[in-house]
């Protein structure tokens, strides 16, 4: 596994911050986001919004899945990854 580099560390500070302050709970990087109950389809559309204007990406066709929007660490690694595929 690589170590975090400074862009991944600051991508998941500002979700967690932003999942924290709306939950009112601490939220652990890897922790599932919907089987826990803290985000709920309804916030997940916050969630989708916030991230695209939060880090300049649009998220879209087969990135538009649950699964890059379960834990902190998807997002990261989404935006990571529409951040690369962006410098192609």
């Amino acid at each position: 596994m690589s170590t975090p580099t400074q862009q991944d560390t600051a991508i998941r500070e500002t979700l967690t911050a932003f999942l924290e302050q709306r939950t009112k709970s601490a939220v652990a990087p890897d922790v599932d986001l919907f089987s826990t109950g803290l985000v709920t389809s309804l916030f997940a559309m916050e969630l989708l919004v916030h991230v695209e204007q939060s880090f300049g990406v649009q998220v879209g066709g087969s990135d538009l899945t649950l699964d890059n929007f379960r834990s902190v660490d998807a997002m990261t690694a989404l935006v990571l990854r529409l951040r690369g595929a962006g410098d192609e």
